[in-house]
């Protein structure tokens, strides 16, 4: 019946799992488990959101059950602003209840933020226990949910606690982003383009051709996971070469650096991350251009590609003074200095960590 799925394999030296891609692979949650070696009776906890377990919650507890398992589902609020402590006390306090032991299983079904909760959930309960990733929104589909980053945000920025705690399996239906809201679908997009930049020229190319990749209903079933595919390689590649963000992974984070600014100045709930992500490729694209690393045509085909798929490329009314104070409470700083990856051509960036407070100045002139 899916012989149709797409397989991925991560294949991590110590924690080798597969990305399984396909449409209506939801519904072989509970036989991809069994594949993998889980047994029968064991206790599963799915964690989602209303608005996703109320499409796909009881799919997925009708497969666990029919393979035996012993599913229960935690149903959190929504958004950004969850992704803090209080939520993964509930999945604790979950956890307890359901009497989760070393061998069970947590499964997070929904977007980034469910994600990484249930994944920090999992990595620090009984320091340590299984997870499953079955990511629902695009972005998740091709970054979060691929290369065991886990996390909450704290009250003075992103993701600062976490831990790394790689899935056992990753399964993504692409028939789950028919749910989606069109700009959470666009936000997704942004990280797309990312990887066309950071190391797929043919994947940039190939959305440069598309009439439309701004609309969901209106792109090709088999150009969506076509291009679903090509951006979780990437993930998964860099991620196996880079497993603890030491070297290449930090390649990951381009256009997130001055993104990560735009959502601490203007409050998470005003720009999705994906938008943000948008207008810090445009804005790390000019910072490039400026220091002669890359040639303006390719920042303009950028900017274009951004502005195809929906997104937003003009950099938000900031002062520059909070911008440099926050760039310094960023985690990506080592000895006071910023990072930022930027782009020599399309499909291939490299790391700068020497970038002065006075080219940022005059970055972020040019783009006000």
């Amino acid at each position: 019946m899916h012989k149709d799925n797409h397989h991925i394999k991560v294949s991590l030296t110590n924690n080798p799992y597969e990305i399984i891609i396909g449409n209506n692979s939801l519904e072989c949650i509970g036989d991809e488990l069994c594949k993998i070696g889980f047994k029968q009776g064991l206790k599963v906890l799915v964690v989602s959101n209303k608005e996703v377990s109320d499409h796909y919650g009881n799919c997925i507890i009708k497969s666990l059950i029919k393979n035996k398992y012993n599913p229960k589902l935690l149903v959190l609020k929504a958004g950004e602003e969850q992704k803090n402590q209080s939520s993964i006390d509930l999945i604790h306090d979950a956890a307890y209840e359901g009497r989760l032991e070393r061998g069970s299983l947590m499964i997070a079904l929904g977007g980034g933020v469910i994600g990484d909760m249930t994944g920090f959930a999992a990595a620090t309960w009984l320091r340590g226990i299984h997870v499953v990733q079955i990511p629902t929104t695009l972005l998740s589909m091709v970054d979060a949910s691929i290369g065991g980053k886990t996390g909450i945000n704290h009250s003075k920025g992103k993701n600062l606690i976490g831990a790394f705690h790689q899935p056992k399996l990753v399964l993504i239906d692409p028939k789950t982003l028919f749910t989606l809201p069109t700009r959470e679908f666009r936000a997704g997009m942004a990280e797309i383009i990312k990887y066309g930049v950071i190391s797929d020229l043919e994947l940039f190319e190939l959305l440069e051709r598309q009439d439309n990749i701004s609309d969901l209903l209106r792109i090709k079933e088999k150009l969506l996971i076509e291009v679903i595919k090509r951006s979780a390689k990437s993930k998964a590649d860099i991620v196996v070469k880079d497993e603890k963000e030491s070297g290449v992974r930090a390649f990951l984070n381009y256009g997130h650096t001055f993104g990560h600014v735009i959502e601490n100045l203007c409050g998470y709930g005003k720009w999705l991350h994906g938008e943000a992500v948008a207008m810090g490729m445009v804005a790390v694209g000019q910072l490039a251009v400026q220091r002669g690393l890359w040639k303006e045509i390719d920042a303009k085909r950028q900017a274009k590609l951004i502005e195809k798929a929906g997104l937003p490329t003009k950099w938000p009314v900031l002062e520059i003074e909070h911008v440099l104070s926050s760039l310094k409470g960023d985690k990506k700083v080592k000895n006071g200095k910023v990072s930022f990856v930027m782009p020599l051509k399309i499909g291939d960036v490299k790391l700068f960590n020497n970038i002065s407070n006075k080219e940022i100045h005059e970055c972020l002139q040019r783009l006000s």
